[in-house]
């Protein structure tokens, strides 16, 4: 009898330890189906394909195990930690995903992964980090954090100024310098950024910096682009000043502007949207800095590549990212009501894919 009692309580405890087991397999493939995040770091992402670069019509992911060790994605970076992200940055990712399906805006927010975006996109095998240069937002100190992961120099102080845009110096590979199989590689495996601002007041900015300062190693912004300028958008042909806003912005506005970009070659690069610099909408960014809230985002960008304990970002000076809304009233009192809606109506995707308010004189 005592045998037979035994038996039976083995069996109601092995059944037990079947039942916990089981309900612990339905808990767990819940908690999978639940908590999965598709648009995670470390999802495969969807093929790109390099219309303007390759023949290619689809690129093929190889698993990650098979990749070679320099192609390895980042444990920090690729772990499938989006959700842990600060809120501003998934916010700011989720808005450039619902732009960028937005069929209404596809001409001002999409285009081809070419050659001129690939010269934009600079890289640093060692830390697997690429970064899409937007000029007139602060990159010359992302460049020089560059620099120093590279190898080239040891401290961000010890980079000579001339030698930050000199590329055959800098240490710094353009990701076009890649074969076509090498750059779906890097594209889909490593850190991804770019810095953006106010796309009104970066253009004041390149105005200000190219045809006003002009710095005196730059001739040709004053020489030779001002003047192809003026002979097509001034006005008033006797006026003899030098290059002027207005100018500026009728030469940006025109809906057949490429044929004076295609004399001025890659200098255009001061003043094409972010679009053209960097195709947003095609290759998947792993985070977009606002120039506005650079002191915030700085840190944020190089704790999540990974980097922050090798380097840091050069102190910003007060004040010197705050959108400054007077000024760009300033600049835009006397432009016509019709130039300046056909300048937001070519920049308009670059307000809507980074959150930037349409300007109220704009409204007015």
């Amino acid at each position: 009898w005592l045998m037979s009692d035994n038996m039976h309580h083995q069996w109601l405890l092995l059944a037990a330890c079947f039942w916990v087991i089981f309900m612990f397999m339905v808990a767990s493939k819940f908690i999978t189906l639940t908590f999965k995040d598709p648009d995670g770091y470390g999802a495969k992402q969807e093929p790109l394909i390099l219309t303007a670069v390759t023949k290619v019509e689809e690129a093929h992911v190889l698993e990650e195990e098979h990749w070679p060790e320099e192609f390895q994605p980042t444990g920090k970076v690729f772990t499938g930690n989006l959700i842990r992200q600060p809120l501003v940055h998934m916010e700011r990712l989720e808005l450039l995903r619902n732009v960028c399906r937005d069929t209404a805006l596809r001409n001002l927010s999409h285009t081809a992964v070419s050659k001129f975006v690939l010269d934009r996109i600079f890289v640093c095998d060692k830390h697997k980090i690429l970064f899409c240069q937007t000029p007139k937002v602060g990159n010359t100190q992302w460049k020089k954090v560059l620099i120093v992961l590279n190898g080239a120099y040891s401290s961000i102080e010890e980079i000579p100024e001339n030698i930050v845009h000199d590329h055959e110096k800098n240490g710094l590979p353009r990701l076009s310098s890649f074969s076509d199989s090498e750059i779906e590689k890097r594209l889909n495996l490593y850190f991804k950024f770019f810095i953006v601002r106010d796309p009104f007041e970066r253009l004041i900015s390149a105005f200000k910096d190219k045809f006003v300062h002009n710095p005196r190693f730059e001739p040709w912004y004053r020489h030779e682009i001002a003047p192809g300028i003026i002979r097509k958008y001034r006005k008033n042909r006797t006026e003899t000043k030098g290059l002027q806003f207005e100018d500026f912005v009728r030469y940006l506005g025109d809906p057949n502007h490429r044929w004076l970009d295609v004399q001025f070659g890659d200098h255009i690069i001061h003043w094409v949207t972010y679009v053209e610099l960097c195709a947003p909408c095609e290759i998947t960014y792993s985070v977009i800095g606002h120039h506005e809230t650079l002191e915030d985002d700085a840190p944020y960008i190089l704790k999540a590549a990974g980097i922050d304990h090798l380097v840091s970002y050069p102190t910003i000076p007060p004040g010197i990212t705050v959108y400054n809304k007077t000024k760009v009233e300033r600049y835009f009192s006397g432009i016509s009501k019709r130039d300046i809606r056909r300048l937001y109506a070519r920049f308009e995707g670059d307000f809507k894919l980074f959150g930037y308010r349409e300007p109220d004189f704009l409204l007015n």
